[in-house]
């Protein structure tokens, strides 16, 4: 870690109840959503993506999401967001009690056509409206770009399709982009040289990481990340998630694994890790699945 400057202090952004249960092909109860909710505020998580307000025939999982923002107890100084693709989306949002709001392109014109049926110049246009609604009501807008180091129809991206895309947002009224290795393919080399030429033209300030492990290189490109000044990292806990529309995709890197790493590091997080492992323990018991994070399987095993 010599000569290396790394970020003293790391948001986490935990999209488990969006990102990660939204490819969920059991039905869920809403009394397990608002309790995943509640214990990942409780656990120090600062900023939880809480649901999403797109149309119920695309993603299911998500159509009780204004029921989960009206029955979860708000912890004081944490942020509860959701993920608005339109107009409409964006006012259910506010109408539910969203604290603030988050919008997605791609830096794929295939992914853009094959996720939202329109170019990747079309749906910033479709965002506009949103930009003008959020900056009247003063609501804070983030923005998402996916698959950023790969995409499964296109393989490789230009960095500068990158660059574009998220210079776009952040120009639209975006306080921070958040850039998504949603097939999980990228590597830590790939990871590093990306940031480099956005960080030529970008503010390490504005930019967020949210990588997915398909190929177990989450924890890696995070490190590279945090090495070019990056402190805000998207997770999900208990590893949740992957992308229906990415075959193979498994799921995002697991909150419990970055927050292990960091707290390793000496980087502060405010997030209790006991607490943590706890909500990933009880959200993957209601889901009967298997816990994907290793260090919530190390620290289970070692209490049991």
């Amino acid at each position: 870690m010599n000569n290396i400057n790394y970020p003293s202090k790391v948001k986490i952004v935990d999209v488990g109840p969006r990102d990660g249960l939204q490819n969920e092909s059991a039905n869920i109860a809403l009394k397990d959503k608002i309790a995943l909710v509640e214990n990942l505020a409780n656990a120090g998580v600062s900023m939880v993506e809480t649901g999403s307000f797109v149309s119920p025939k695309w993603v299911p999982q998500m159509a009780d999401s204004a029921a989960v923002f009206s029955g979860i107890s708000r912890k004081p100084g944490v942020i509860y967001s959701a993920l608005t693709p339109n107009m409409q989306g964006f006012e259910a949002a506010i109408t539910a009690g969203a604290d603030e709001v988050a919008i997605f392109a791609a830096a794929s014109e295939s992914f853009s056509q094959k996720n939202i049926n329109c170019s990747i110049e079309e749906s910033l246009t479709r965002f506009a409206p949103i930009m003008a609604a959020a900056k009247s009501q003063g609501i804070r807008v983030r923005g998402y770009v996916s698959c950023v180091l790969g995409c499964p129809y296109e393989g490789d991206i230009s960095p500068q399709s990158v660059l574009a895309v998220s210079q776009k947002l952040l120009n639209m009224g975006c306080y921070e982009v958040s850039l998504g290795d949603t097939i999980g393919v990228g590597t830590p080399a790939k990871t590093s040289a990306l940031l480099a030429l956005l960080l030529s033209h970008l503010p390490a300030e504005k930019l967020a990481v949210h990588f997915h492990d398909t190929y177990g290189q989450a924890l890696a490109n995070i490190l590279a990340a945090l090495q070019q000044g990056i402190a805000v990292v998207d997770s999900s806990v208990a590893g949740l998630g992957g992308c229906p529309y990415a075959k193979g995709a498994s799921g995002n890197v697991a909150s419990e694994d970055v927050v292990y790493m960091l707290q390793g590091m000496g980087i502060e997080t405010g997030i209790n890790l006991d607490a943590l492992v706890d909500a990933g323990f009880a959200i993957t018991q209601a889901l009967g699945r298997e816990n994907q994070s290793k260090v919530a399987r190390a620290m289970l095993a070692k209490r049991s």
